[in-house]
């Protein structure tokens, strides 16, 4: 029996409802707690949900990191324990949620798409990153294992910057920002990628370049899938008025306004590049059939009298003079080759090829 996908699933079913959409990328949920504060740092990994709950009232900043969301009883006890909405903890295991914030008082809820370039598939991977920013606390739920927060985690270790002095929404920041960061890798390759197109188009454009270049537009959807809508939470994030968004955080929100607006500008020259490329391969497939099509023409334009000298002496008349000469052959011969000639240089002249 065919197992049903959790999308199926989902259909008319109650708001609220935990069903997780996406693919088991990791083998076991694992959660990692990084709790720090000006003077010290305490890193550990969760054995069950109830070690994660004796950080919601701390003083220090607790930063607890969920990987992997198959195993939906714990993202449950773990919205229980932070009492976090239901419908916060369906939008969290729907993986395909399109990016959005949301202040709901007590937290900030943020779902956002970290994207990865895979260069044996020549792919772009999309995975969803959602956040909950809390007092003293931020919760990030991710799909599976490894992601672009490597560098923060050692921010946070060795106390570079001003990270461990500042609340949990510069915690959420500093991830947005990695993300974004993280957009400009992926169009630097994808940019590789359309000059490899470009050279091919030019030297020797073939079936499979167009197949490239439709593969290089989708990586461009989905890419700007992911990106344009972050636009949106992070102007909302720049004006919010929760307590747990801090005014003089709200200015390095801007600044990654501005880097999104600039991965989106890239993106949108990146598509126009494409169309334009599509347009390049079509005019060169027509100019290569056109270039076909006169060389037949001129072909066929030179045996037009050839093939009318033969036809007249392909008639089974009885009477004809020129079948009974002895060098008649010959001289029709020439006389064919000398036509053929002439109008090739005549066709050279008026530089039809």
């Amino acid at each position: 029996m065919k197992r049903k996908s959790g999308r199926s699933l989902k259909i008319a079913a109650p708001p609220g409802t935990l069903i997780h959409t996406g693919d088991k990328k990791v083998e076991k949920v694992t959660i990692s707690i990084i709790d720090y504060d000006q003077d010290h740092v305490r890193e550990e990994h969760a054995s069950s949900v109830e070690k994660c709950c004796v950080f919601k009232e701390t003083s220090s900043i607790t930063w607890i990191n969920v990987n992997g969301l198959h195993e939906v009883s714990i993202i449950e006890d773990l919205g229980k324990c932070f009492k976090i909405h239901p419908l916060v903890l369906e939008d969290i295991l729907n993986v395909d949620q399109r990016p959005k914030m949301e202040d709901f008082g007590d937290y900030v809820f943020i779902a956002l798409k970290m994207l990865d370039y895979e260069e044996d598939k020549e792919a772009v991977e999309s995975e969803q990153i959602s956040m909950i920013i809390g007092k003293n606390f931020l919760i990030t739920f991710q799909e599976g294992e490894g992601d672009v927060f490597d560098a923060i985690r050692e921010r946070i270790k060795n106390s570079k910057g001003r990270i461990r002095s500042v609340g949990a929404d510069y915690l959420a920041y500093t991830l947005m920002d990695a993300i974004v960061d993280h957009y400009f890798i992926i169009l630097e390759r994808i940019g590789d990628s359309i000059e490899n197109i470009e050279d091919e188009l030019m030297l020797n454009p073939a079936v499979e370049t167009l197949n490239t270049i439709h593969n290089m537009k989708r990586k461009l959807i989905t890419t700007r899938n992911s990106i344009w809508p972050l636009r949106e939470i992070i102007a909302k994030l720049e004006k919010a008025e929760s307590p747990f968004i801090q005014r003089s955080t709200a200015i390095y929100f801007r600044d990654i306004y501005d880097h999104t607006i600039q991965v989106i500008d890239t993106i949108e020259t990146s598509r126009d590049m494409i169309s334009g490329m599509i347009d390049i391969y079509l005019s060169g497939i027509s100019y290569k059939l056109n270039e076909i099509m006169k060389v037949l023409t001129i072909i066929g334009t030179i045996f037009i009298p050839l093939t009318f000298i033969t036809g007249i002496y392909g008639m089974n008349f009885r009477y004809m003079p020129e079948i009974e000469w002895k060098w008649g052959y010959p001289f029709v011969l020439l006389v064919m080759l000398g036509i053929g000639i002439t109008m090739l240089i005549y066709f050279r002249r008026k530089k039809w090829f």
